[in-house]
C-alpha cells in the first residue's frame, strides 16, 4: 500500500468486477461432512470480507440458484482488536473485518474469493471454529499477574521505557490463532505454540510477574512446550498486529535453558 503526502492510499481496481463470487467451506456441525458453496453479490467499493459475509446471509442463495442456509462465522469488534473473526481468506489466516474485497481481488487476479475455517481447531459450523485451546494454553504458562488483595500496595516498581516498549509489543496479541493456523508444528497435543510462548515472555518481564516465572517456564517445558517449535517463522510473517513472537521464542527459550541450569542455586 502507497504513501502519498503521509498518508495511505487505497488499493484500487481500474476495471471493477460486476458482481464477485464467495466459494466457502461449510460443515452443519462438528464431525460432519464438509462442502463447498458458491455465492454472488454485487461488487461495490470499500466492501470488507463481513460486509459481504452479511449481505449473502440477507439473501442465503448460491450462485445456481439453490436456496441454502446462511453462512455462520464469527465477529464482534469489527476493527481487529478481538480476533474472533479470523479465518483462511484466499489460503492466508487473516481478520475477516480488515480483509479488504479490493485488495484480495488485485491480489488474484480474479472476482472470486475463497473462505475456509481455520484448519487448527474444532470446526464448530461452517467458519466458526472453538479456540477454547489457544485459552487453556494461557492456563498452562500461567499468562497473568498474581494479585495479592485489594489492598493499597503503594507504587509499583519502576520499569525502563526499553522494557515497557517491549512487553506493548507482545501485549498487542488478541488472541486470534493466525500464528497457530501458520504454523507447521502446532497441532493438537504436539506444540504450545508461538501465541502462549509470547504471553509468557510478557509477564516474565513484568516486576512482579518474575516471582512466578518458573510456573510459566516450567509450563513451557513438557511435551508439548516450546523445544517443539521448528523455527519456520511463519508465525511472525502473518501476525497482524506484529507482535514480536521469534523474538519471544529464542528469549524465552534462553531463560528455560538457564533456569534449567542454575535454578537449583535458588532452593
Amino acid at each position: 500500500m502507497s504513501e502519498t503526502n503521509g498518508h495511505h492510499e487505497k488499493k484500487r481496481l481500474d476495471n471493477p468486477p460486476q458482481t464477485i463470487e464467495f466459494k466457502i467451506q461449510r460443515r452443519e456441525k462438528l464431525g460432519g461432512e464438509t462442502r463447498w458453496e458458491v455465492f454472488e453479490i454485487p461488487y461495490r467499493r470499500n466492501l470488507n470480507v463481513i460486509s459481504a459475509l452479511m449481505d449473502i446471509r440477507k439473501n442465503p442463495v448460491t450462485k445456481d440458484g439453490r436456496q441454502t442456509t446462511p453462512p455462520v462465522w464469527d465477529m464482534s469488534c469489527l476493527e481487529q482488536v478481538c480476533g474472533i473473526c479470523t479465518m483462511v481468506i484466499d489460503g492466508r489466516a487473516r481478520q475477516s473485518c480488515s480483509a479488504l474485497v479490493d485488495d484480495l481481488l488485485l491480489a488474484s487476479g480474479s472476482n472470486t474469493i475463497t473462505l475456509q475455517p481455520m484448519s487448527k481447531f474444532p470446526n464448530v459450523r461452517d467458519l466458526k471454529v472453538d479456540r477454547t485451546r489457544m485459552f487453556d494454553h494461557l492456563k498452562q504458562v500461567h499468562a497473568w499477574v498474581e494479585l495479592d488483595g485489594s489492598h493499597d500496595l503503594g507504587p509499583g516498581a519502576q520499569i525502563s521505557n526499553e522494557t515497557a516498549q517491549e512487553r506493548y509489543a507482545f501485549s498487542r496479541c488478541m488472541t486470534c490463532g493466525c500464528c497457530l493456523e501458520a504454523c507447521p508444528q502446532y497441532f493438537e497435543d504436539n506444540y504450545i505454540g508461538p501465541q502462549a510462548i509470547a504471553q509468557a515472555r510478557l509477564f516474565n518481564m513484568h516486576p512482579t510477574g518474575k516471582i512466578t516465572i518458573d510456573e510459566r517456564l516450567d509450563g513451557l517445558m513438557g511435551e508439548d512446550g516450546i523445544t517443539n517449535c521448528g523455527n519456520a517463522q511463519n508465525c511472525v510473517q502473518v501476525c497482524p498486529m506484529s507482535v514480536p513472537l521469534t523474538k519471544a521464542i529464542y528469549e524465552t527459550n534462553r531463560d528455560i535453558t538457564v533456569n534449567a541450569l542454575f535454578g537449583w542455586l535458588k532452593k
